[in-house]
């Protein structure tokens, strides 16, 4: 079990220009994070220009209030010379049993659905056969362990070229990496970023055809050719609740549930 500081944050930079950056990319100004953690506009300022050294709860109420992932608030606690809260515990941890278990039954659970868990730079962590089914045709240099869903979905010897609204999909993990580097201070996802980001779209990626008969479609789903057939997904997310170690924060759990009626059907002869 190991405790981690943010992957891009210096143990050597202080508390309060930390705490002044998550603030500042919150958009949220010194008097109203005060008010939310029932201090005053005056100590926040003391606090962000190192005038006031926070007590170890103040750095954890303002890391609340200011929505900070847990492994940046370990990093806050360290600038401001306390302990990290938080363990990151390997997946494969005894200590983790449950929580390895719980997750492979859910995702079974879900099957013929596709369902996977993905860590924080969308590295998958499990998956059930609905997943592995898709991934078929797929080379196996891309298959090679570990595992990343955006890279296997957006690269062009992976899924891409079998997805209908390519552009639109694309677009859609784009913006979804955006939020969530917006959200961390990683170098890792940026340049996972960066990577995907770069990869050529074929001229020929454009407009889905729609299905047989008109679906009205109420989210945006990735349609993608499967062994000869079009298939239509809408993507569901979950995560933990109130999780206290930073590995289990990190984990999502991501379902790929069909859109309209003729996936739904084939479904359910998939995996026969």
């Amino acid at each position: 079990m190991t405790v981690a500081p943010s992957d891009t944050v210096s143990r050597t930079e202080g508390v309060g220009p930390l705490l002044r950056a998550w603030r500042q990319r919150r958009r949220v100004s010194q008097l109203e994070l005060a008010l939310r953690a029932d201090s005053s506009a005056r100590h926040i300022s003391f606090v962000e220009t190192g005038r006031s050294r926070p007590s170890e709860e103040m750095v954890l109420r303002l890391a609340e209030h200011l929505d900070v992932p847990m492994r940046d608030r370990n990093a806050l606690l360290l600038a401001a010379g306390y302990a990290p809260r938080y363990p990151e515990t390997a997946l494969d941890d005894p200590a983790l049993e449950v929580v390895r278990t719980g997750i492979e039954r859910l995702i079974v659970g879900f099957e013929p659905y596709p369902a996977l868990v993905v860590d924080a730079a969308y590295d998958v962590v499990a998956a059930n056969r609905g997943v592995l089914a898709l991934f078929d045709g797929v080379p196996e240099t891309l298959l090679t362990p570990p595992l990343n869903a955006v890279r296997l979905t957006l690269h062009p010897r992976g899924l891409a070229p079998r997805i209908r609204n390519l552009r639109e999909w694309r677009g859609h993990l784009l913006e979804q990496m955006r939020r969530n580097i917006a959200l961390r201070r990683s170098d890792r996802l940026r340049a996972l970023y960066d990577e995907v980001e770069a990869y050529p779209v074929p001229d020929t990626a454009g407009e889905a055809e729609g299905p047989a008969e008109p679906v009205a479609y109420f989210a945006l789903p990735m349609v993608i050719e499967h062994r000869g057939r079009t298939l239509s997904f809408v993507s569901s997310i979950a995560t933990f609740n109130t999780p206290m170690d930073v590995t289990v924060a990190e984990l999502a759990v991501e379902t790929l549930l069909p859109a309209d009626p003729a996936t739904a059907a084939y479904l359910q002869t998939w995996l026969d």
